[in-house]
């Protein structure tokens, strides 16, 4: 009836991770801030499918909401396979981007 099911590699990627992440002390409250590099094997992959599984995973482990998530900078680099990867740094913004046309703080 419309509902989805995550697949047993998707549950086993989230069981996976949590472990290999850093520690970090996130604030309780203010926008956020996250870069992400994707070491993908292939070319084809799509970087966005990518990005929500991990976000999640991040939002989870240090207990965020990802709509704090005012500043998102993704890139994709090729690389052998078998070595795929993603890192990522995750860093309280000064203040929420606003619609003057500045750039973020």
């Amino acid at each position: 009836m419309g509902r989805k099911r995550k697949t047993a590699a998707y549950r086993n990627y989230e069981i996976k991770v949590p472990p290999e992440l850093p520690d970090l002390n996130i604030p309780t409250s203010g926008p956020l801030a996250l870069s992400l590099i994707a070491g993908l094997s292939n070319r084809a992959a799509d970087i966005d499918n990518v990005i929500k599984p991990f976000v999640d995973i991040l939002q989870s482990h240090y207990g965020f909401n990802d709509n704090r998530i005012y500043n998102l900078e993704v890139v994709k680099v090729k690389v052998p396979k078998g070595e795929e990867y993603i890192s990522f740094s995750l860093s309280p913004m000064e203040s929420e981007p606003t619609n003057d046309g500045s750039p973020p703080a």
